[in-house]
């Protein structure tokens, strides 16, 4: 014994007391157990076709094979049939459980399995030839551990009484299709719209999800003729648009994957440069003594060689002015790169002691800079410093006006005087 059939027996003996159509269901202890039970309504035991409805439900379930039916046996008080005792089993309606845990509709899998296990029981029903019409939180039951639903008695036995509104009542008839309120034509589509009416009721708190909102609205269409003809037709469609946003969505990962691993891979992508590629100059004589005043007709030089010498030095002097510029471009960007990681307001902010530290580490980046970049320009390494100096100068003025210039800060550059 549970603790909630411990509780019940301080009551009036009675467990998860629900209304069906046809009588009162509750677990009750019987002979020293525990069992579910169904006590038919006394006033509808006075109508002579709801008894014989009563007889062929009870034949019909006993012929029932199929794992999602609730079978149960007919207790009789004389000739009349007073009580339903139902099958041994840990069940309950599936109102008390909304009611007692109502976030096992969030559960992984849980609307899945119950749509597609309430539908291929429906298609088995009408495939025996019945309808179970009334599709309510308090006519399916699920069994406790793995909420598998099951179904106890089939409504359309008991339509011959003519009134419909004599079973269901107290709420139940909005489970009902229109058509067999007004005593129409019972068919497949009855339990569509019935199912399609509880599945509203499961999200009357939370959003229905996306494959189940059209589906949804065209099972519960006033006209029988708008809706799903069939269970089958219903839970094919349902299937059909499930896979069809999971694909859709399985394809948005992927492609949001991929452009990760495509931007990952540009962004480790070494960086690269275009470099101009300039012809080594030939190399000078270390004395010019064109420079030291000598003619050329002393050293026996005829006219057509001073003006071969001439070409040849202007020549020179276009090599070294596009030497500078490449240079000059180049090391300015870089410069400017790494000056700014000392030139900025959270490093001008910290102590003596630490921007002097960055500052040693930036002139050796400069340095390195000048000599690679000079290098590559096929520039003297004497005038390559001249030209690193005075950029580097007019870079840090710049920045420091930028950053309001009160502060003194500056990178210490190597004495000038050793500078070749």
């Amino acid at each position: 014994m549970n603790y909630e059939e411990l509780i019940a027996l301080r009551k009036d003996g009675k467990l998860n007391k629900t209304r069906l159509p046809i009588g009162e269901y509750y677990r009750q202890q019987i002979d020293g157990k525990f069992r579910s039970v169904v006590d038919i309504f006394p006033e509808l035991n006075n109508n002579i076709k709801f008894s014989e409805a009563l007889k062929a439900d009870c034949e019909t379930n006993s012929k029932l094979n199929n794992q999602h039916i609730l079978h149960f046996r007919p207790v009789k008080e004389g000739t009349d049939i007073t009580r339903l005792e139902l099958e041994l089993g840990q069940y309950q309606p599936l109102q008390q459980v909304l009611n007692d845990t109502p976030s096992i509709v969030a559960e992984p899998n849980f609307i899945e399995n119950f749509t597609r296990e309430l539908l291929e029981v429906t298609a088995y029903l009408h495939e025996q030839g019945v309808f179970y019409v009334c599709y309510s939180p308090q006519t399916i039951f699920l069994r406790k551990g793995d909420n598998a639903v099951l179904l106890p008695t089939v409504g359309s036995h008991y339509l011959s009484m003519g009134d419909p509104t004599q079973l269901y009542c107290n709420g139940q008839e909005q489970y009902v299709a229109p058509e067999v309120m007004n005593r129409g034509t019972i068919d497949d589509r009855c339990d569509v719209y019935s199912i399609g009416k509880l599945l509203q009721k499961i999200f009357d708190q939370s959003d229905i999800p996306l494959e189940l909102r059209r589906v949804i609205k065209k099972a519960v269409s006033e006209a029988p003729e708008d809706r799903y003809a069939t269970p089958d037709d219903m839970l094919k469609s349902i299937n059909l648009k499930r896979n069809t946003y999971r694909s859709i969505i399985t394809g948005i990962i992927a492609v949001a994957i991929a452009g990760l691993i495509i931007a990952l891979y540009f962004d480790m992508m070494p960086e690269t440069h275009e470099v101009e590629y300039v012809k080594p100059a030939p190399r000078q004589a270390t004395d010019d003594l064109i420079d030291d005043g000598f003619s050329p007709e002393e050293l026996g030089v005829a006219a057509d060689g001073d003006s071969l010498v001439a070409a040849e030095h202007v020549s020179q002097q276009e090599y070294q002015a596009k030497a500078e510029a490449i240079f000059r471009k180049r090391y300015e960007a870089a410069a400017d790169k790494i000056l700014s990681k000392i030139y900025n307001k959270s490093s001008m902010n910290v102590s003596e002691k630490n921007f002097q530290a960055t500052s040693e580490s930036t002139v050796d980046e400069l340095m390195k800079a000048q000599q690679e970049i000079a290098a590559e320009s096929a520039l003297d390494p004497g005038r390559s410093q001249l030209i690193a100096t005075e950029i580097i100068e007019r870079l840090t003025e710049q920045k420091k006006n930028a950053l309001g210039g009160s502060n003194s800060r500056g990178v210490q550059l190597p004495d000038k005087k050793n500078k070749k």
